[in-house]
């Protein structure tokens, strides 16, 4: 049994590997129904935590509940600890136990054949491109810990691309082999150029906001909606939130490209809710959005750069002879601003999936069926260094160990790797790693930048073994010791670093 996993942030699809055929499976919703997704979302019930359409159920009677953890994933990283009720884990555990959930889910409508508990799941995962090294670590692990084999892990507008060549591929042709995709999730934006051929896909470039999706939209009709009540958003209850921003996530699915207004009723607010249902006017909503939008296309822009990818730009790419088309999927796309502006810029080359929301997973599904070789070569998204003290310690410098755009290695294939080596001058190395998005015009990180957790290394020998704690950093009298730093990358973009001391054979080895 094999499947492609689209963990969203609002919803979470799936789609099977079935002779050639990879349709998005069907889970029954709270009414008996059957629905396309699971949502991604958990829920404090008895002192225990619930996942998924269980979760719904139990926040709709009340209980405490989370939803679009995945974005804290990407800001806080895996060891981050929330509270959802009485109950608190770390987002790792709380991944974990939802993947769980799912993988009970799957088997359940899985054929009668395939539903015993012991049943192998393969599955090909995906993560936002713009993701960290220790969310690629995380979700990885938490595929494996909840019984998910997972072949390959792949970069969300990747597998759209996948998708695409799947879906037209009586639109690729010699003379067009790119597609950009434009995905804009419940809680991501990214975007792709990817090259299309018979022997394979390759990732020209990508870019991505980590914190652009739905939930801004979602929000941004909230605050239109309190401030035409004449309320400051900062004073409406936390609690009152989830349900406001759930009827506000109704009212702008609801919205066609015919639509003049959208009403609310706001009965979330509680006392300060409005005795009669406001109207809005969608104009003055695509105007609170406006910037939104053209945030996603400048990412979309970064891809079609010339300096990106040699060939193709965005002031000609609807035009340019190498692009097959601009492919639209997430949900959040749906947004008939999101398709106008698109249209202005790129005309007739936009396609929107069928099933823009399932795109991904299918994709991911394609990747996953073994009778297909399917070969796809991904680059990192991030700009990846480690801050080291120059001028005496008075000053630090940010060096790069690799760059955004460098060719990932393939599935199958050994690391990418990098190495440092020196003399050390200080007792302890104090190595700060950070990654990020872009670099300024001193090399200083920018954009949307992660930094990992410290590492201390006791270059003087005297301070390995035993927790000594952290003592006063100095400079060494003498030449100190030759230190190797091995940085290496695997197929999934998760960063190893290894730290050695090459005259003793000491090392120590971090994940970030």
């Amino acid at each position: 049994m094999r499947f492609g996993i689209d963990l969203g942030t609002t919803r979470t699809l799936v789609a099977a590997c079935d002779r050639g055929n990879y349709p998005v499976l069907s889970f029954e919703g709270p009414d008996g129904d059957a629905v396309d997704h699971v949502p991604t979302l958990s829920a404090a019930c008895a002192g225990r935590l619930v996942h998924g359409w269980d979760a719904f159920a139990a926040a709709q009677e009340g209980a405490p509940h989370l939803r679009s953890w995945k974005r804290l994933l990407g800001r806080h990283g895996p060891d981050h600890r929330v509270r959802i009720g009485a109950v608190e884990v770390s987002l790792f555990e709380l991944m974990t136990g939802f993947l769980t959930a799912l993988r009970e889910r799957i088997l359940e409508v899985s054929p009668n054949d395939a539903r015993e508990r012991g049943a192998a799941l393969g599955a090909v995962v995906s993560v936002p491109a713009n993701a960290h090294s220790g969310q690629r670590w995380a979700t990885l692990e938490a595929y494996r810990r909840a019984g998910f084999e997972v072949t390959r892990l792949v970069n969300e507008p990747s597998a759209a691309g996948i998708e695409f060549a799947h879906r037209h591929a009586s639109s690729i042709t010699s003379r067009r082999e790119h597609v950009a995709v434009y995905d804009l999730g419940g809680g991501t934006f990214d975007a792709a150029l990817v090259r299309l051929a018979e022997d394979g896909y390759e990732v020209v470039s990508t870019a991505g906001v980590q914190e652009l999706g739905g939930d801004d939209f979602d929000r941004a009709l909230a605050v239109l909606a309190l401030e035409r009540l004449g309320l400051d958003g900062t004073r409406v209850p936390d609690s009152s939130w989830p349900a406001l921003l759930a009827e506000c996530r109704a009212a702008k699915e609801s919205i066609g490209a015919s639509t003049r207004r959208v009403t609310l009723g706001l009965e979330a607010l509680g006392e300060s809710a409005p005795s009669e249902p406001i109207v809005l006017q969608v104009a003055d909503y695509y105007e609170r959005v406006r910037p939104l939008v053209e945030r996603s296309l400048e990412a979309l822009g970064e891809v079609l750069s010339a300096e990106s990818t040699g060939a193709l730009d965005l002031e000609n790419a609807a035009t340019e002879a190498g692009l097959a088309g601009v492919y639209v999927v997430g949900g959040a796309s749906a947004l008939p601003l999101v398709a106008r502006h698109l249209r202005e810029r790129f005309g007739r080359r936009v396609h929107r999936s069928p099933h823009p929301a399932g795109a991904i997973a299918i994709g991911l599904a394609i990747a996953a069926d073994t009778e297909r070789a399917t070969e796809l070569g991904e680059r990192l998204t991030r700009h990846l260094g480690v801050f080291r003290e120059s001028d005496a310690g008075r000053t630090k410098i940010f060096d790069r160990i690799f760059e955004s755009g460098t060719p990932m290695p393939r599935v199958g294939e050994g690391p990418l790797v990098a190495v440092r080596t020196y003399r050390a001058a200080h007792t302890v190395g104090q190595l700060r790693f950070i990654e990020c998005a872009a670099l300024g015009r001193e090399d200083e990180p920018t954009g949307d930048i992660t930094p990992h957790a410290t590492v201390h290394y006791p270059y003087e020998r005297g301070l390995r073994g035993g927790d000594v704690g952290l003592p006063p950093i100095t400079r060494l009298g003498e030449l100190g010791p030759r230190i190797e730093e091995r940085y290496e990358v695997d197929a999934a973009g998760v960063v190893t670093v290894t730290i050695s001391d090459l005259e003793d054979g000491y090392r120590q080895v971090y994940t970030l």
